[in-house]
């Protein structure tokens, strides 16, 4: 595979990305107000908006809305398209990190433990029931948090050699650990006696937002600000990062210092939003490396642009999730895949002579 992230548009000017950020951040609410109308009991955009504006002045507008509305607007969809954008504004920007880490445009959020840490703890909480909560999570995101932790520290930790993470290792311990929890998981699934058990971790494994609620949200923001930004101040660490680890060194970055810190606000960000959106595929994977085919490889707008972009396509893919089939609800991460798994394989067909 290619040992390093090119792109044919890397000379983008800066008035041209200055007029796609800005377009990004007028689709973003565009996109979410669309999506807080879009459901069985349809809201006009409209209403959204003078909704929203009455919230935001203390509710003192003339209602002029069916009593329902606020209930189902401000308790039900707007806390999933805000959880939904965070997903997605974190599975981008941590995609883009580790690719940028590892040079490799394959990379993706889940590279090194996290899903298959997360879904063994989700499973343990659902096998063992185990009821408890915290700071507005329950059981079952607090062991997948953990888990994903615990899974990403064991995999560091493994590919040290030396006082070095080798790239190679660290994707190799990945692997194999990777496939120890996911047999993990696999065993619990199929020794549950309890078919909802069962149910219950694969509808959680394969992801979804069904549950989202202001109490998440918040649970896991701090967590994202910490982990976003420790990547957003190392953007230009990131650019250098880019060539390989001697010409890094030689040009005075502290490569081992600053992988290791990368990887962990990576790893921190993804392990917060997979506790309360289980298993989402594609969005850290695709998103970034758009971005980076359209407008070059520099993170100081890499960075932003893919959190805007993954913001508002996983908005508009739990909105297609759960009104297609409605009053059920696809799997989130089975819409993100259906969607990415085609378009990936284009660009696999597309750029086969770097990726391969």
């Amino acid at each position: 595979m290619a040992s390093a992230i090119s792109s044919p548009r890397a000379g983008r000017r800066p008035r041209e990305r200055l007029a796609a950020l800005s377009c990004g951040l007028l689709a973003l609410p565009a996109v979410a107000a669309l999506a807080a109308a879009w459901g069985p009991a349809e809201i006009p955009p409209l209403a959204v908006a003078k909704l929203c504006w009455s919230q935001l002045a203390g509710g003192t507008t003339s209602a002029s809305w069916p009593s329902s509305w606020p209930l189902i607007l401000f308790q039900i969809r707007l806390p999933r398209v805000v959880l939904g954008g965070l997903v997605g504004m974190t599975l981008a920007i941590a995609g883009a990190t580790y690719q940028a880490l590892f040079r490799n445009p394959l990379a993706d959020p889940y590279l090194i433990g996290v899903s298959s840490g997360a879904s063994l703890g989700a499973t343990l909480a659902t096998y063992f029931t185990w009821r408890f909560s915290w700071g507005g999570l329950n059981a079952i995101s607090l062991a997948a948090f953990a888990g994903a932790l615990l899974a990403t520290a064991a995999i560091y930790f493994l590919a040290r050699v030396g006082g070095r993470t080798p790239v190679t290792v660290l994707i190799l311990a990945g692997v194999a650990l990777g496939a120890i929890c996911n047999a993990g998981t696999t065993f619990l699934i199929f020794a549950a006696k309890d078919a909802f058990q069962s149910m219950h971790a694969i509808t959680w494994i394969m992801g979804s937002l069904a549950l989202a609620d202001w109490d998440r949200a918040r649970a896991i923001l701090p967590y994202l600000l910490v982990g976003l930004g420790v990547i957003g101040w190392h953007a230009h660490t990131l650019n250098v990062l880019q060539l390989d680890e001697e010409q890094a060194q030689a040009l005075g970055v502290a490569v081992e210092r600053s992988k290791r810190l990368l990887i962990i606000a990576a790893s921190l960000a993804t392990a917060a939003v997979v506790s309360v959106s289980g298993v989402i595929g594609f969005v850290g994977l695709i998103v970034p490396h758009v971005v980076r085919m359209l407008w070059g490889p520099d993170h100081r707008f890499l960075l932003p642009m893919s959190a805007l972009v993954g913001a508002v396509a996983l908005i508009l893919a739990d909105g297609v999730a759960r009104n297609v089939f409605a009053p059920r609800e696809l799997p989130l991460g089975v819409v993100t895949a259906l969607v990415g798994a085609p378009f990936f394989l284009h660009l696999l067909r597309r750029q086969k002579r770097e990726v391969f």
